[in-house]
């Protein structure tokens, strides 16, 4: 059967935190590449549509979100008793119970520990929870994508499409077939990878334009660096300079090692820095938090860091842990963090400067 001819070339970044959507009309320019507005649930009455996707989905309780509320769009294949949410609304649900939101999924698709095909997220959560497997989390992200895209643009179904996925470079193989199965799932079928770092040395060298020989004319190598929210990936370019004064022969040499080291654990770092000032707080000081406000100030320090690290951010921002049942004002406690502390813990703590003489 000969399919029709794709229209747009789309670039889908399934990112750890956050998933967007590029596009560009094969007759355009690339000057004319658009974001995607995902519509998304911000509350159970209230769609918005933003470009950033969280990549997140919550496994509610049956009957938690309300008798008015209707499924997410496409369903996903959840129970209608117990239905999942996805994107921003979902994170602000796990926020305030992290025992029902699968988040990560990308890095357990890539985890060789587990079997990533069978229903183990939210991991470690008790069994009134229905769980999913990172396989089926990734691919009810894309289902979404391509429901968006599929209203938007109705003329042009993803599908038919010419579509580039983007994974670390470090994946390794069985990590690459997962993704390309999520995509299946998603009914995108023919759907081509591209390594994140290469992605980001590609815009990099279009953004320089005519200047490209000129920035690289003293260079020999280039690192690319790609701290992502679950992963960082290091990829390291030859560069040859071309003898007649023109474009350089760009040669990729190495990809680092699969380090499961990201934003993730950056959120980590903040909360256990955290956590001795709200133990401080708590009825008997000096108890650490049990597991399950742990894990909501860890989401609630996420959040936080988000906001800081932002453009024209606050110079500090209060996190607030509920309490639960009878004693929900009584056990409500708060503490500051300020954007300093963000910026030494997050930004000088994961990449902090050194010389060039220093030894790991």
């Amino acid at each position: 059967m000969n399919l029709p001819s794709p229209l747009y070339v789309i670039g889908i970044d399934l990112g750890t935190s956050h998933t967007v959507v590029a596009s560009v009309a094969l007759d355009g320019a690339t000057s004319d590449i658009a974001l995607l507005d995902i519509p998304q649930r911000s509350t159970a009455g209230e769609l918005v549509a933003q470009p950033l996707l969280p990549s997140v989905r919550y496994q509610a309780a049956q009957g938690e979100l309300g008798e008015g509320w209707r499924q997410p769009w496409p369903p996903q294949g959840a129970d209608a008793a117990a239905p999942a949410v996805i994107g921003r609304w979902a994170r602000d649900l796990g926020a305030a119970v992290p025992g029902r939101l699968v988040a990560s999924a990308k890095s357990w698709l890539s985890h060789t520990g587990v079997d990533r095909t069978a229903a183990i997220l939210p991991w470690g959560a008790g069994e009134d929870v229905a769980k999913v497997s990172p396989l089926a989390a990734s691919s009810s992200y894309l289902a979404h994508v391509r429901a968006a895209w599929d209203q938007a643009h109705p003329e042009a179904p993803l599908h038919l499409q010419s579509v580039v996925l983007t994974v670390p470079a470090s994946f390794d193989e069985g990590a690459r077939a997962l993704t390309l199965e999520a995509a299946q799932m998603a009914g995108l079928p023919r759907v081509q990878l591209l390594e994140e770092p290469k992605a980001a040395f590609h815009d990099w060298l279009v953004l320089q334009g005519d200047e490209l020989a000129v920035q690289l004319v003293d260079s020999r190598l280039v690192l690319v660096v790609d701290v992502g929210g679950g992963t960082t990936d290091l990829t390291l370019i030859r560069v040859d300079a071309a003898p007649d004064g023109g474009l350089p022969t760009l040669t990729r040499t190495a990809v680092g090692e699969h380090l499961m080291l990201g934003g993730d654990n950056m959120d980590l770092a903040l909360a256990h820095q955290l956590e001795p000032a709200f133990a401080a707080k708590a009825p008997d000081p000096g108890q650490r938090l049990s597991v399950q406000r742990f894990a909501q100030l860890v989401q609630r320090c996420r959040m936080a860091k988000e906001q800081l690290l932002a453009q024209n951010a606050p110079e500090q921002i209060g996190i607030t842990l509920l309490g639960g049942g009878s004693k929900l004002l009584a056990a409500t406690q708060s503490v500051t963090l300020t954007r300093e502390q963000v910026r030494q813990s997050v930004v000088d703590g994961f990449l902090p400067v050194a010389q060039m003489s220093d030894m790991p």
